[in-house]
């Protein structure tokens, strides 16, 4: 059988993979896309897993082609951040007070993945193996060489491993991981909502607690409940008016009866760090390179950032192979201190809030930077990185 050769093949057709395939192909690159399972076709109720999309993020995506296809009834922008802690403290981010149209735009997964699918078939620039399965790679320069589980083969300069925390092209290339789980999980479910939200969303520290609820167009909300595993459990064996009822007790009645929309969910929160994300012919991008507390629902938008960095790279460097470990490396480089960055913002937030000791601190450190407006404006500008 025949080998197919390419500069580039992407593991893994999520979110940041599909969106690193099109970027790539719009470069001109020849790149192939290898994906276990086709993405689901978007469904009319409302997808529990969203995100909140960074500007930065927004704008690569429609750079690409793909915000485009988007149906605008189905994202919100958020305006303004509310942010309460435990003992008083308050911080309110506004995007008019700070000069900005929007903080973020809230999109549910399944529709931003359809859209970027859309745009791969419609631009046609990258080869789709999906349904396809690795069962082997074999690393080498100038070429690496991976068997599909039909027996058919590609050949790459570079390996990009997008597929997930549990990264098997990770695994493979010896590029070594630590995994540090918080011992919580995170509950998603979506509301309706009696009181508009006015695209404000709204965010609580409470008893080692973090709880978000995430505006979606017209009344309704997403959530997001970090809390201890055992209690997530509970919260998701709750019938649809319990849960419900709960919920808005935690939120303190913000936006007044909350009717469920969709069952919950829950699933484990875990920092990951890696050694590396590069070695020859390989670089990581997304979840396969780092794993950050969803408190900042920055995930995704690191992952973008990850994408729109290494396109960047290569297209910078056309007069190298793709897989050249100089090139590679300054993609690391590049990308090291923001991923740093929001990991100890996160991981420190987490156990800042998670003490019962630093009530005091938490909450008039929150009150001081609410009346700080420089403080407030560079939160925003991180917020939108």
């Amino acid at each position: 059988m025949s080998s197919e050769r390419y500069q580039v093949v992407i593991v893994g057709a999520g979110l940041v993979g599909a969106a690193a395939a099109l970027a790539l192909g719009r470069q001109g690159l020849t790149v192939a896309l290898v994906e276990r399972q086709p993405p689901h076709l978007p469904e009319a109720t409302w997808d529990t897993r969203i995100y909140a999309i960074s500007p930065a993020g927004q704008r690569f995506l429609d750079r690409i082609g793909a915000w485009q296809r988007l149906d605008a009834a189905r994202i919100q922008p958020v305006f303004r951040m509310d942010v309460a802690g435990d003992s008083g403290g308050a911080i309110r981010l506004d995007a008019y007070e700070a000069g900005v149209s929007h903080l973020a735009t809230i999109v549910e997964a399944g529709r931003l993945q359809d859209a970027l699918w859309q745009a791969l078939q419609a631009d046609g620039n990258v080869a789709l193996h999906c349904p396809a399965a690795i069962d082997s790679i074999q690393w080498g320069e100038p070429h690496t060489q991976l068997t599909l589980a039909d027996g058919s083969t590609l050949e790459a300069e570079l390996v990009v491993g997008a597929d997930g925390a549990a990264s098997r092209i990770r695994e493979w290339a010896g590029l070594g991981s630590t995994l540090t789980p918080y011992g919580q999980s995170g509950v998603v479910a979506n509301f309706a909502c009696g009181t508009a939200h006015r695209g404000t969303a709204f965010q609580w520290f409470f008893d080692s607690d973090i709880l978000a609820w995430l505006p979606l167009p017209g009344n309704r909300l997403s959530m997001v409940w970090s809390t201890q595993s055992a209690y997530a459990d509970e919260l998701v064996a709750l019938d649809a008016a319990a849960l419900a009822d709960a919920v808005r007790a935690a939120g303190h009645d913000r936006l007044g009866e909350l009717h469920l929309l969709t069952p919950a969910a829950a699933f484990p929160l875990r920092l990951i760090r890696v050694d590396s994300v590069v070695a020859p012919g390989v670089a990581l991008i997304g979840d396969a390179a780092h794993g950050v507390h969803p408190l900042a629902g920055q995930g995704v938008n690191l992952g973008f950032g990850d994408a729109e960095a290494l396109v960047d790279m290569l297209a910078q460097h056309r007069h190298a192979r793709c897989g050249d470990v100089r090139v590679l490396q300054a993609y690391a480089r590049q990308r090291a201190e923001p991923v740093r960055r929001m990991q100890a913002v996160t991981h420190g937030l987490h156990h800042l809030f998670s003490d019962a000791r630093a009530a005091w601190l938490r909450n008039a450190g929150m009150k001081i930077a609410d009346r700080l407006p420089p403080l407030k404006a560079a939160l925003v500008r991180e917020a939108m990185s």
